[in-house]
Parts: C-alpha cells; structure tokens; sequence
C-alpha cells in the first residue's frame, strides 16, 4: 500500500467514525458498481447520505474542500443514482451529498470539517 491509498484509508476511516459519533448510521464503506465508488453511504434518519471524504496532508496541496468540483458533484448524483436503483429506490427523507475534509498536518491533531449538502 503506498502512502496516497493508506493516507485515503486513514481519512475515510476517521470520518466513518465522525459520522457514527454524530448519530448517523454508516450502511456502506468503498461501495462500488460500474459507474465508480461511494466512499460512505450513510443514513441520517430518513434521509440517505452520500459521502465523499478528502484527505490531504499539510503542505502546498489543495484544502481538501475544494476538491468539489461541479464535475465531481455530478459524478455523485450519479453514483447515489445507482445505489438507489439497487437498494429499493429513494427513502421518504431524500437523499443528500456531504463532503468530509481530513486534515492531516505534519505536527499537531488532525481536523475533519464535514459539509451537509454540498451537491
């Protein structure tokens, strides 16, 4: 595993744990079908979330929250499409896209920042 996939696995796994903290229910990690992967899907109460987690490193990278972009949120709507149509259809709640950013500096705690609705 090079560090790019373990810094991934780190981040998805801390934001699982966010995620489960706050009340929501994690239904699947790393869900994939043809179109691509999800890499939580979650529920909410009602409402089925869909979870795209980015993790950086400090340094000269992007803030992981600008990793949304309108193409990587229309790639989103589409996976949660597929998700849907093999999982019974939409729940009464809807359906929403968050973003969880990880955070991980050379020195000092980690930081998730998780945005409800993004897409």
């Amino acid at each position: 595993m090079n560090a790019r996939t373990a810094l991934g696995r780190y981040g998805e796994k801390l934001a699982a744990q966010r995620l489960t903290h706050t009340g929501l229910t994690v239904l699947a990690r790393n869900w994939r079908c043809a179109a691509g992967e999800i890499d939580i899907v979650a529920a909410e109460g009602d409402c089925l979330v869909i979870c795209e987690v980015k993790s950086r490193t400090g340094g000269a990278y992007q803030h992981p929250m600008a990793a949304m972009t309108p193409v990587k949120a229309q790639r989103l709507r589409h996976l949660a499409e597929h998700w849907l149509a093999q999982h019974g259809g939409p729940p009464p709640g809807g359906v929403r896209i968050d973003l969880i950013g990880v955070l991980v500096p050379q020195r000092g705690a980690t930081r998730l920042e998780h945005v409800r609705g993004v897409a």
